[in-house]
């Protein structure tokens, strides 16, 4: 079959040679054509929107077959089947907060169009794993064999991908900080400092570029995956012409995208939206199998029981008893798990039935901000800040997403399931603000502030809009120099301990005046960057052992998959700045720590360039122990967010898991770049070809002319 393409944007592109070349032919929904530029990046053809859904899953399961069924089965709680013990963790908790049912209430509420339109994208990973599988020699290691996939498994994925993203498990620190420092020190770590996601963002209106028009640009910040967890892909119909960033098992392109006339970005709004709930359970009297909770009503509530098995490659399987009150899913059962509560999860898409998937294919179809704006009314999950502009000068910043109205306690802290005062009640409106000057989201507070408890300290958007500041010609290209900024504005408050020390040894003394003088760059060839980084690193290593904090020194209880946010060195590393500084810990000796870090650093002499240490170590379902990793400069302050974990490693796996750079004067000058590569098999000439640009915080260019594109065979 052969498709001649008119599409809204790029048309002069479109109507080249090639643009009539034969297909691939998908049974039972029609051709589509696959090129790929020099990078290996998917561009896809069609006749129609539901053709192209179908391509885009096919060619994802192509190229990510591997990434694809662990995604799958992660969400669904199976993945321990071919991983092994160490997934079991995970798949529990998957099955307990019941993120596949969640999917399929949320799947049989979808419109028929969009329904459609996600079951054709399931249709093409289908008839597309057996040749992805046999591209991938993983799936023979671990003996696994794709089953097809259920129409509801892409939100499953979306769920699955997003459920810790605002932050619940925290609650579970701040009850821990509350029973061992006292109610008023809940939020005493609360760093408004780095977390688990977060994000850069900026928008440069058009009388501040050399074109005239918008340029918007930014970086998401997640756990770096081997795979990517971005795909750069181009979807083309008669009725579009997108390109941007996907996420592989989702159809469409819901976080970043360029149509050619209209773009758009986001970045973690940093809302919280989960609620943790106390449940009060009893064995009901009369029904020794039936169990009850205590509602906010006074009465005693059925919960919903029953048993699930997680089969385990090479070991056992595990039984997992799954309980759900009227409040959501039981996550911690105290007798089973210990921590001394026993905790519900209520989250918007499961008490809404709603995950908004219906934007993901009006965003494809927009036209205009005015488009954008309307589509994203109907976002739910995860909240995000929004940034989007089009080729007449529109421009938006704006908060999406589903949160619940209720008391302020639930945002803090876990509260009582049987008090009312504690139930949801309505939707909080999402904030949106005019773009005055330059826009700016890098999860600080601000236009999200009324929606969050904990942000991120506000240097990244202080640096950025001191960047931006320095030029009114902004150009696509010079956007590299904003994304590789290594300025630490968060060393402030540690260095300023320095001056008054007293009785420091020669050596100490001597790293004092380096240090003092030092620039505040953690650039990769920074030997200064290495030696900050030990002294930081040895002062919260300290912090920690300090009496103060012996309540929270021991192991944490309660499921393994929330002790990352129960660790007490990580938490001080985070939270360092506030914990230097604030009031509420008179006992505190900051200045011996300090001092005694001082003096432990200049015996150790680190010397060492910052990226001969600060490595990024990615994570990957299957590891490969032989695999070497760049080097890099930044750190999580750091425009360039190069996540360490300070006390514990310099090693990063958070950082930058896509760049992007969306010109609204021309799209072919646009530029993006992933951690990887755009093909998810290891050894593949395009597995990690991006990476030496991306360490470099380069970018390459978004190619739209499709006689520059190479049309592929079907495999």
């Amino acid at each position: 079959m052969s498709v001649s393409l008119v599409t809204n944007a790029d048309d002069a592109e479109a109507n080249t040679t090639g643009a009539h070349a034969t297909g691939a032919e998908a049974p039972g929904t029609g051709a589509f054509e696959l090129y790929r530029d020099d990078w290996g990046i998917p561009h896809l053809r069609a006749a129609d929107a539901e053709r192209l859904a179908y391509a885009q899953g096919h060619t994802t399961a192509l190229d990510r077959a591997w990434q694809l069924e662990v995604e799958r089965h992660r969400a669904q709680g199976s993945s321990a089947a071919f991983l092994g013990p160490e997934s079991v963790a995970w798949d529990r908790f998957a099955r307990r907060s019941r993120l596949a049912d969640t999917a399929r209430r949320c799947h049989e509420a979808l419109d028929p169009g969009t329904a459609a339109w996600v079951r054709a994208y399931v249709d093409g990973v289908n008839d597309g794993l057996a040749a992805g599988a046999a591209r991938d020699e993983r799936f023979a290691r671990t003996g696994h064999t794709p089953t097809p996939w259920e129409p509801w498994v892409p939100l499953a994925i979306w769920i699955a991908t997003h459920i810790l993203f605002a932050g619940f498990a925290t609650k579970l620190w701040r009850e821990r900080v509350a029973r061992a420092l006292g109610d008023e020190a809940a939020t005493l770590f609360a760093t408004d400092g780095p977390g688990t996601a977060g994000s850069n963002g900026w928008l440069v209106p058009g009388d501040r570029t050399a074109t005239g028009s918008a340029i918007i640009a930014g970086d998401p910040h997640r756990f770096i995956e081997d795979p990517g967890v971005y795909q750069q892909i181009r979807l083309s119909c008669p009725e579009y012409d997108v390109l941007g960033l996907a996420v592989p098992g989702i159809p469409g392109l819901g976080h970043f995208g360029h149509t050619g006339s209209a773009a758009w970005a986001i970045t973690n709004a940093m809302s919280d939206y989960q609620d943790l709930y106390v449940e009060q359970l009893r064995t009901a009297p009369d029904a020794p199998d039936v169990i009850e909770a205590l509602g906010p009503d006074g009465a005693w509530e059925p919960v919903a029981r029953h048993t699930e098995t997680i089969t385990v490659a090479g070991a056992d399987p595990v039984e997992v008893e799954v309980l759900e009150t009227a409040r959501g899913p039981v996550i911690i059962r105290d007798e089973t798990d210990g921590g001394g509560q026993t905790l519900a999860l209520r989250y918007p898409p499961r008490v809404r039935r709603d995950l908004g998937f219906a934007v993901l294919p009006a965003l494809l179809r927009a036209h205009t901000v005015a488009d954008i704006d309307r589509a994203f009314d109907g976002w739910a999950e995860p909240v995000n800040v929004v940034h989007a502009a089009d080729a007449e000068g529109g421009l938006l910043h704006r908060v999406a997403g589903a949160v619940p109205l209720r008391h302020r306690a639930n945002r803090l802290r876990p509260v009582p399931a049987w008090d009312p005062q504690y139930s949801w009640q309505g939707w909080a409106e999402t904030p949106a603000e005019p773009v005055q000057g330059f826009a700016v989201m890098a999860n600080a507070r601000g236009i999200a502030s009324p929606l969050g408890v904990e942000f991120a300290p506000p240097h990244r958007a202080n640096r950025i809009r001191e960047l931006l500041s320095g030029s009114a010609d902004w150009t696509p290209k010079a956007m590299a120099d904003v994304h590789r900024d290594t300025y630490l504005a968060s060393a402030e408050p540690l260095l300023a301990l320095l001056p008054a020390l007293d009785g420091l040894s020669p050596g100490a003394a001597a790293l004092r005046t380096r240090l003092l003088a030092w620039d505040r760059h953690m650039a990769a060839e920074s030997t200064d960057a290495t030696v900050f980084s030990a002294f930081r690193a040895a002062t919260v290593r300290r912090l920690a052992t300090d009496p103060v904090f012996a309540g929270l020194a021991g192991a944490p209880a309660g499921p393994e998959v929330f002790h990352p946010w129960l660790y007490l060195v990580p938490k001080i590393g985070y939270a360092l700045e506030g914990l230097l500084t604030t009031t509420l810990l008179p006992g505190l000796d900051r200045a011996a720590h300090v001092r005694a870090a001082l003096e432990e650093t200049a015996a150790a002499r680190p010397d060492a360039p910052w990226s001969q240490v600060h490595r990024l170590a990615p994570w990957s379902a299957l590891p490969d122990p032989e695999a070497g990793w760049p080097g890099l400069g930044g750190d999580h302050d750091c425009v360039n967010a190069t996540s360490t974990v300070p006390g514990f490693t310099d090693l990063t796996a958070r950082a930058s898991s896509a760049r992007y750079v969306w010109d609204l004067a021309r799209r072919e000058d646009s530029l993006w770049a992933v951690p990887l590569g755009a093909d998810g098999v290891t050894g593949s000439p395009h597995h990690r070809d991006q990476l030496p640009f991306w360490a470099r915080c380069e970018l390459v260019p978004v190619v739209t002319d499709w006689t520059r594109l190479t049309k592929e065979t079907p495999r």
